[in-house]
Formats: structure tokens, sequence, C-alpha cells
């Protein structure tokens, strides 16, 4: 299937003391998916009032090669639960639309539910495709606030920015149609992207924005890219962030 080929690009775990080598405290999490899809992520416990980020990554490797970036938010104050939808890293089964979206919904839930994080001081993130699943579950489920980074409002949208017009999302099955969930998020959120993204062009970022209902914010990082935009943003990426948390999370 050509969603296999073009939409998805995970990579296998390898077996390493990966608490060792971030130096974070990282707790392995087991959880299951709606269809029994034993899911893996890593939670980082920051304290019992700070605030929980949700985090989305977007449609390549693992959560292992989002170890750096989770350092930066830990070190802020941040928890964090980081997963792998399936088919990615340690998580079972085989990545589809419905499925990430599953694994979206399950990852909330093992917060709220076997957590106990209440959802006002939860705050969901996504990362471009990871952008979708995060739209998918805020549109869905009660959260503090949503930040979209790098985000696209359909894989149509993609498919005719990078192949010339022509209708290749016919070939594709996947719609991630970010515009129509983010239309249904009653929550605050904040648009962010490089102003450089040749992967998803930046106006594609001012779209997802403009879907949105208010209260809503549009941060661009100038000089930055598709997979550079934490540093290239550098600190005030991180201060605007962290303003966002503060604010929805009171």
């Amino acid at each position: 299937m050509l969603d296999q080929l073009f939409v998805y690009h995970p990579e296998p775990w390898r077996e390493q003391d990966w608490a060792r080598i971030s130096g974070l405290p990282l707790e392995d999490i087991w959880f299951q998916a709606n269809d029994g899809t034993p899911l893996f992520g890593w939670f980082i416990h920051a304290g019992p009032r700070t605030p929980v980020l949700l985090w989305c990554h977007g449609n390549a490797g693992n959560i292992t090669h989002r170890l750096g970036n989770l350092a930066q938010l830990f070190r802020l104050g941040l928890s964090v639960f980081l997963f792998d939808y399936r088919g990615f890293g340690q998580s079972q089964g085989t990545p589809s639309e419905t499925g990430l979206y599953q694994d979206g919904l399950a990852a909330y839930a093992h917060l709220v539910t076997a957590r106990k994080v209440s959802p006002t001081r939860l705050v969901v993130f996504g990362r471009s495709l990871g952008s979708t699943v995060a739209g998918h579950l805020a549109a869905q489920h009660e959260a503090a606030g949503l930040i979209l980074e790098s985000s696209f409002p359909s894989i149509e949208h993609m498919a005719r920015t990078h192949y010339f017009g022509l209708p290749a999302h016919w070939l594709i099955r996947a719609k991630f149609d970010l515009a129509m969930s983010v239309r249904r998020v009653k929550i605050p959120v904040l648009v962010i992207h490089g102003d450089r993204d040749r992967v998803v062009p930046i106006r594609l970022g001012r779209e997802v924005y403009e879907n949105a209902s208010a209260p809503k914010d549009f941060y661009p990082i100038p000089g930055a890219g598709h997979n550079d935009v934490t540093t290239v943003g550098g600190r005030a990426y991180f201060q605007r962030i962290m303003k966002f948390i503060a604010l929805v999370t009171g």
C-alpha cells in the first residue's frame, strides 16, 4: 500500500540503556490501544503539580530520536509522555491513519485514567504528522491546550504541494484532515512553524491556524526549516511554549 511507502517511516527499536545515555528518569510504559495493539512510551515525571505534555511525534524514526528535545522540556519543569505509534520502535502492529488516532487516544487514556492526570494540566503537543493525531485527540477530549508544530491541513494539501498540483492524494488512502479536526477544537491553540520549511511550507501552517477557533496564536520561527525548529528557535522558542503552557494550565 502506498501509505506505507510515502506516509510512515518508522525505525525499529535499538536496545540500549537509554536512561543512562540521556541522563533522564525515563519510566517505561506499556499500554494498549482500543483494538488491543501493545504500545510503548516513556514518561518523565517532573513533579506532582507540573503541567504534563502529551507528545505526538512525526512520521519517522521512534521515540529514541527525540531524547534531546525531551531533555530540554524536562529541564524546563514539564512532565512529558512521549510514545511510539504502532509499528514504530517497540510498539506493535502496522501504522495506519485510524491506528495512529487510536494510539493517541490510548496515550491520553493512560494519562487521565491510569496516572490520574487532570485534563486541566494536560497539554497536547503534535509535530508534523503528529499534529494530525494531536488535533484529532483534542477535538474529542478535554485538555488545557493544544500545540501544533510544522503542521499541515491534510494529506491532500501535502500531495498537491509536492506533486505540482497533480491529484497524487488519490493514490494514498490516509486523509489526516487536521483542518477538519481543528475546527472542532474548543481549547486554546498555539501553531508554530518555521518560515523556511520546504517539507511543509509555512502557508500550510497558516491555513491550519486560520481553521482553528480563538483563542489561538501563530508563532513563526525565522530561518527554521522542518526539522530544526527547536535548534533555530532556541531559547525564545522554549520560552514561547512555556508561556503558552503557563497561560492555559493556570
